[in-house]
């Protein structure tokens, strides 16, 4: 029945500050906007993210309510922080981490990246990742640098 998701939604500040940085992110403006209210494509007439101009916006973060993760290939992954510093968007530096690279979850079989938008939602892009039987078990966070140093030993 269900074949994927068809749109999630964000608190915002301002849409005039909020659609300009996601098209930056290479979402596509829907042409839907109400007065408080604006859908990007993420995928045409696949997926949306619609922005909600409000006071929702002031609520603590968690993830559960002010998250989204958009899908990339690994090799885009192997580059995303560089693309993000282009775009003098810092990506979030985990504890035990020297740097905002991209990390690997050999466990859960993806890679990702975060960073945050203007106002403060955390966005991640994640990709796949095939994992080898011997490291599926692997619960570590591991930096791409450290997952390939893996691979290559296998």
């Amino acid at each position: 029945m269900i074949t994927g998701l068809y749109e999630a939604h964000l608190p915002v500040r301002s849409l005039a500050v909020s659609i300009p940085f996601y098209e930056r992110l290479g979402l596509t403006f829907a042409r839907w906007q109400g007065e408080h209210t604006a859908f990007l494509w993420i995928e045409q007439g696949k997926s949306w993210l619609g922005l909600w101009e409000g006071e929702q916006v002031n609520l603590p973060y968690h993830a559960s309510i002010r998250h989204i993760a958009f899908t990339t290939t690994y090799e885009q992954l192997r580059h995303a922080a560089d693309w993000l510093r282009s775009m003098q968007i810092e990506p979030v530096i985990f504890p035990g981490q020297a740097t905002g690279d991209p990390v690997v979850r050999p466990d859960q079989g993806n890679a990702s990246i975060y960073f945050d938008d203007p106002d403060g939602n955390s966005l991640e892009l994640m990709a796949n990742i095939e994992v080898p039987a011997p490291l599926r078990q692997m619960t570590s966070l591991l930096t791409i640098e450290e997952w390939e140093a893996k691979l290559r030993t296998m």
